[in-house]
């Protein structure tokens, strides 16, 4: 069933939220416990779509969960070598993580595998994971030349190998180390700039060895992984949208507590702070090897600002966003070297321009980003995100700050990563 989200302008928002468990840390914490020894007892784990869709391709091989309830998730782990070969084809729906993590596990297995998704990731890229696989042994069948969904895994044997990736990507270095866990020897996997590192902080939490030099990072096989207690922090990704929607909406001032500020997603504070917000981060501390803060940000004057280079690797995910917060700026915005987003759960550099057009923002699309230029006044649209999570959560803050109403059509989408969103902007609105 189809859900319309309806906003209007907003008179500001005010006072202290939390956002739900961080998308990419509640994937792992589901791969990293599932091959553990031991039970692992994940909290504030992100009960979405895409993390669920994890645990259900897990069940297949024989992963029991108590769980998820109140945000705790109880998984009893079956070690690197307990994984039993599944009788279904694994299907990871509609999450890239799942489907480019899971081959560099599978890859490891000594048994056949099958894994699809919908017809979104069907479509994106998979021959950035099945070139490293393949090269340490795995057998890989897909779709177009190999390079497309659903995948055919025959797995075991791997062998270590050093790998240079062309592109910064957390996700092929992830399945790079993923599968080196069952490889004799170290795993290296190089990027030209660093991505996020969440699967090198997580498997060192859990007792692998793991070395991380600059942009270059590696796994030893062979050793086990041992269950444990890991805390979710939130997701920068989720919070990104109640921090532009405080900078850009009038009489604001909020607060996100508990925020996974790791230094690979950083971006949008970086981004933002720029720009001109007024962004205060405390109370920073350490929780199973992820920094966590506290954010407060206020309603603020903002100015444009060029997004590039190595900064785009570390806020990806929040570029439609800010996007938004570029159409409110003084001056213009430019954003270059992001290319990715072209195989993302839609083309969001295409899906930002049309959608942001429609509220009378004076964007355009470049080839490897878009150019947004302010001094339009924002009027309420009606948006189809394409079951794109993160286009229907920008352009929702992209209705608070518009003249009159804003739809967003097939709002359930939001639920991939931010279960509650609307509930949680209505919650922190002024009357």
């Amino acid at each position: 069933m189809k859900i319309e989200a309806k906003l209007a302008r907003s008179r500001g928002l005010r006072g202290t939220v939390s956002v739900p468990g961080d998308k990419s840390i509640s994937h792992r914490a589901v791969m990293l416990g599932s091959l553990a020894e031991g039970e692992t007892v994940v909290e504030n784990f992100l009960a979405g779509e895409d993390c669920l869709a994890t645990m259900k391709c897990f069940m297949e091989m024989g992963v029991t969960f108590r769980g998820p309830e109140g945000g705790s998730l109880i998984i009893s782990g079956r070690g690197l070598r307990g994984l039993r070969e599944p009788c279904k084809v694994l299907d990871a729906e509609n999450s890239g993580t799942t489907m480019r993590l899971m081959a560099g596990i599978l890859a490891g297995q000594p048994f056949f595998s099958v894994i699809t998704g919908d017809d979104s990731l069907r479509s994106r890229p998979m021959g950035r994971v099945v070139e490293p696989l393949t090269r340490m042994g795995a057998v890989i069948l897909g779709r177009n030349n190999n390079t497309l969904a659903p995948l055919a895994l025959r797995g075991g044997n791997l062998r270590a190998i050093d790998y240079i990736s062309p592109v910064a990507s957390a996700q092929v270095k992830s399945s790079v180390l993923l599968a080196g866990l069952f490889a004799e020897g170290w795993t290296y996997v190089s990027e030209p700039s660093k991505s996020r590192d969440h699967t090198e902080r997580m498997l060192k939490h859990m007792g692998a060895g793991v070395e991380v030099r600059g942009n270059r990072a590696g796994v030893r096989g062979g050793g086990p992984l041992k269950g444990g207690k890991i805390t979710v922090p939130g997701d920068i990704s989720s919070a990104a949208f109640l921090m532009v929607a405080a900078a850009v909406t009038p009489d604001s001032d909020l607060t996100i507590k508990d925020v996974g500020t790791n230094p690979t997603r950083d971006g949008i504070i970086e981004a933002i702070h720029r720009m001109g917000a007024e962004i205060e981060v405390s109370n920073t501390r350490e929780v199973n090897g992820e920094p966590v803060s506290d954010i407060r940000i206020k309603s603020s004057s903002l100015r444009g600002t060029v997004i590039e280079g190595d900064l785009v690797p570390r806020l990806i995910d929040e570029i439609p966003v800010l996007a938004v917060a570029a159409s409110c700026a003084e001056s213009g915005t430019v954003v270059r070297d992001a290319s990715e987003l072209k195989v993302k759960e839609s083309n969001r550099i295409a899906a930002v321009v049309k959608n942001l057009q429609k509220f009378g923002v004076d964007i355009s699309e470049l080839e490897d980003g878009f150019l947004v230029r302010p001094g339009n006044k924002l009027r309420g649209a009606v948006v189809d995100p394409g079951r794109d999570h993160r286009i229907a959560m920008a352009m929702a803050v992209a209705g608070l700050i518009s003249e009159g109403e804003t739809v967003i059509r097939d709002a359930q989408c939001v639920n991939i990563s931010f279960p509650g969103f609307f509930d949680v902007l209505k919650s922190v609105e002024k009357e």
